[in-house]
C-alpha cells in the first residue's frame, strides 16, 4: 500500500548547509528514505545568521531579510531533492521545516526560527509546516529537543535499552527503555565550540574526523573547568544552543593564552565526550545499545572517546537501523510534519516539561 510523501528540512546548530529528506510514511509508523539531498550555505549567509545570533544595528530588517534568503535556498533544495527523485511537487503532502534557529530562550518563554515559511510555500507550491518549538514553549517546555519522540515512534525495542545521540552543533540525547519509557535533553555543545575554533585557527568551517584535534593533547585544567558550568549540573528538561555556548563562552574559560591551538581543539572534543558520558549516567538508565547520529558521528576521534568512556556498551552508528548519520533530524522534521497535518501530537512531555502533550507547527496551506 502507497504511503503519504513528506519532506522534512533542517538546518541546524552547525550552519552548514540545509539537509532535505523525501520520506514515505505508511501505517504503524513505518517510514522509507526515497531520497536525500544536501545543499550547502554561501559563506556569506553563514556569517550573517552568525552575526544575528547577538543583537545587532537593525536586526528585526536584517533577520527578515536572511529569513527571504532562507526560503529560497530551502526552495531550491525541495526542487533539487524532488527533481533528483523524480518525484513532481504535488505529490508531496507537506514540507516540515525547522527554519534556523537564531534565538533559543525558553526561560524567557520565546524561541526563534527564521525561514520565511509563507515564502517557501509560494515558491515550491507545498504545504509548509514549519514552527513546531513555540507550542511547546507556550505550555511550559523548553521546545527542545523535539526529536525524541520520532526516536520512540521509530527506533524502540522492547529488547533493549537504546541510546541515540544526535551530535550536531548541540549534542542532545534520547533514552528509549525496552519498557516504552522515553526520555531526552541537550547534553550541551556537540561540534559548535570546535567549528568555531577551527574557522578561527585553520580558516576551515570544520575540523575532519577530528584529525588536527587529534594532533593535540588534552588540556585537563581547561576541561575541568568547562565542565563546571552550571548547565552541565541541572535537572532535565533542559536545552541549550548558542546563545550559552558561543565563543565568548569559551573565551571566558581560557585563562591562559599561551596553550597551544591544537590543544584547545583536542580538549573540545572532550569536553563534547565528558559532557555526553556524564549526562547518560546521571540522567538515564543503563544502556545496552548506543547509536551516534548528526556530523559528529564523523569525528573519530570524538567517536573514540565516547566509546573509552562507555566501556563495554558498544557505541555504532545510526546507519546500523536504517538510517544515515547526517539525515536523521530531516526525516524527523519530515515526521513532525506529518504529524502536524494528521492533528496527531509530537510532543512528549517527560522531555521538554510542557504541561501536556500538544500538536506541533504552523500550517501553511499551498
Amino acid at each position: 500500500m502507497a504511503g503519504e510523501l513528506f519532506i522534512g528540512l533542517m538546518s541546524g546548530t552547525s550552519l552548514d548547509g540545509v539537509d532535505a529528506a523525501l520520506v514515505e510514511f505508511k501505517k504503524h509508523q513505518q517510514l522509507h528514505v526515497l531520497h536525500t539531498y544536501f545543499l550547502s550555505y554561501p559563506a556569506s549567509l553563514r556569517a550573517d545568521i552568525l552575526a544575528l545570533q547577538h543583537p545587532t544595528e537593525n536586526e528585526l530588517e536584517t533577520s527578515a531579510l536572511i529569513a527571504n534568503t532562507l526560503a529560497r535556498l530551502y526552495a531550491d533544495a525541495v526542487i533539487g531533492l524532488l527533481s533528483e527523485a523524480k518525484v513532481k511537487p504535488d505529490a508531496i503532502a507537506a514540507i516540515g521545516c525547522h527554519g534556523q534557529t537564531i534565538r533559543h530562550r525558553p526561560e524567557l518563554g520565546f524561541t526563534m526560527q527564521i525561514g520565511n515559511a509563507a515564502l517557501l510555500a509560494e515558491l515550491t507550491g507545498i504545504t509548509v509546516i514549519s514552527d513546531f518549538r513555540s507550542r511547546d514553549i507556550a505550555a511550559g517546555g523548553q521546545g527542545a529537543p523535539l526529536v525524541p519522540a520520532f526516536h520512540q515512534a521509530v527506533f524502540a525495542d522492547r529488547n533493549h535499552n537504546r541510546a541515540i545521540i544526535n551530535i550536531g552543533g548541540i549534542a542532545n540525547i534520547t533514552y528509549l527503555a525496552h519498557d516504552g519509557e522515553t526520555f531526552g535533553f541537550d547534553s550541551g555543545p556537540g561540534n559548535m565550540l570546535l567549528d568555531a575554533w577551527t574557522k578561527q585557527h585553520l580558516n576551515r568551517d570544520f575540523d575532519a574526523n577530528g584529525d588536527w584535534a587529534s594532533s593535540g593533547s588534552i588540556i585537563a585544567p581547561l576541561l575541568a573547568d568547562m565542565l563546571t558550568d552550571a548547565y552541565f549540573s541541572l535537572t532535565p528538561p533542559k536545552s541549550t544552543g548558542r546563545d550559552l555556548f558561543n565563543s565568548n563562552w569559551l573565551n571566558k574559560h581560557l585563562h591562559h593564552t599561551d596553550y597551544r591551538p591544537n590543544d584547545v581543539a583536542h580538549t573540545l572534543v572532550a569536553l563534547t565526550a565528558h559532557s555526553i558520558h556524564n549526562a547518560l549516567e546521571t540522567h538515564c538508565g543503563t544502556a545496552d545499545e548506543i547509536f551516534l547520529c548528526g556530523g559528529g558521528a564523523r569525528n573519530l576521534l570524538l567517536t573514540r572517546h565516547l566509546q573509552s568512556l562507555l566501556g563495554k556498551v558498544k557505541v555504532t552508528n545510526i546507519d546500523a537501523l536504517g538510517i544515515g548519520i547526517d539525515w536523521a533530524e530531516a526525516i524527523a522534521f519530515a515526521w513532525l510534519a506529518k504529524q502536524c497535518l494528521h492533528k496527531q501530537t509530537a510532543n512528549l512531555t517527560q522531555v521538554t516539561g510542557a504541561s501536556g502533550t500538544r500538536i506541533l507547527g504552523a500550517i501553511y496551506q499551498a
